[in-house]
């Protein structure tokens, strides 16, 4: 088994070229730790080949695990609708924003203290969980205040109660600070922008200590839950999964399904550049080509050439039909993100993206 430019193949502290596998990434890698908002589903509704590429990854061997930032549900209630989409899953292969928020604040305050909680069931079910006490007024003297994704209905006053308790110095933290959540109509506000809301409400005195994805606490919760030896994180978001993932000092998948469209990753700065892309999960069951840099700043990878010349990222195909549209935004990251080294590309990739239909 061959898994060439992995993780820790990286100059100067960013990848500069995809990474390649000479065999299927799910049978390179242990555990997929998929994420599920833009990459499994979408609104509530598959996304299209999710379903089918899972089934075959997990007969194959893979274990699949759905880590998520989205705080509103339980895990019980994610597995099920996982079951109900054609994913078989149990609790026990969820991992939850709010699962990490709670354990990072039973660390914190007393055994049985009260929370004051904006957001979801599962934030309240993380909570009981860890011996925490969930309420909803400032008034209850919360040792904390915690936010989470909680939903269109999340009534307007529970951000009172949170800025009146931050105002005081009461301890806050948040799930996660994901701006957006994609949806079936598409991208709506998510839990970040709520924690803004109270941020402004509290005169900006405070900053929440956040557990999500990207950060540490997340990946700690990720890895005790699964008991992943060799994981690959599988995510839509660069700013959340990747991140993440580069933090946690593993390999990444980033599909196009969700947040992320192939323009944004060629200006990803080099914490946001994935392992290996793919259009979506059928990626999982393929390995991913070389991208191999030739002379002149020219890379290489399936039928397509890359460059950047005169200011503008320029693509070729170096013959005629059954070119891999995804072969050329491999092609498009080496040559961009070489070009960029430790910043951000900022060569036109106008030209080059429509010739990808993208």
């Amino acid at each position: 088994m061959t898994v060439r430019n992995g993780q820790g193949q990286h100059d100067g502290g960013g990848r500069r070229l995809p990474g390649s596998s000479a065999v299927a990434l799910s049978a390179a890698y242990d555990t997929a730790l998929l994420d599920l908002d833009g990459v499994v589903y979408a609104g509530g509704e598959a996304i299209p080949y999710a379903v089918e590429a899972l089934g075959v990854a997990r007969e194959g061997g893979m274990h699949l695990a759905y880590v998520t930032n989205n705080a509103l549900r339980t895990p019980e209630e994610v597995a099920t609708h996982l079951t109900d989409l054609g994913v078989p899953a149990v609790a026990g292969d969820v991992v939850t924003s709010a699962q990490a928020v709670a354990r990072l604040i039973a660390e914190e305050v007393p055994p049985g203290s009260r929370v004051l909680v904006v957001g979801g069931e599962g934030l309240q079910v993380a909570l009981r969980e860890r011996g925490l006490v969930p309420v909803e007024s400032a008034d209850f003297e919360p040792a904390a205040v915690v936010q989470g994704y909680g939903g269109p209905d999340l009534p307007w006053g529970r951000f009172a109660e949170a800025a009146y308790a931050v105002q005081r110095g009461v301890p806050w933290y948040a799930s996660n600070t994901d701006l957006t959540i994609p949806g079936a109509r598409g991208i709506g506000p998510g839990n970040g922008a709520a924690v803004e809301v109270v941020r402004i409400a509290s005169g900006g005195r405070a900053e929440p200590k956040v557990a999500g994805k990207p950060l540490p606490p997340m990946h700690r919760e990720t890895v005790l839950r699964t008991g992943a030896a060799r994981p690959l994180v599988v995510g839509d978001r660069l700013d959340t999964d990747i991140e993440g993932a580069f933090n946690g000092g593993v390999d990444s998948l980033l599909v196009l399904t969700g947040v992320t469209d192939v323009a944004q990753l060629l200006t990803a700065v080099p914490e946001h550049r994935p392992t290996y892309v793919a259009a979506d999960l059928r990626g999982l069951l393929v390995g991913q080509p070389e991208v191999v840099e030739g002379a002149g700043g020219v890379f290489a990878c399936g039928a397509w050439r890359a460059s950047v010349s005169g200011g503008e990222l320029v693509l070729e195909a170096a013959s005629e039909g059954g070119a891999d549209v995804m072969d050329g935004v491999r092609a498009l990251c080496g040559a961009a993100w070489s070009a960029a080294g430790d910043g951000v590309c900022g060569a036109d990739a106008g030209k080059a993206l429509a010739s990808l239909g993208w």
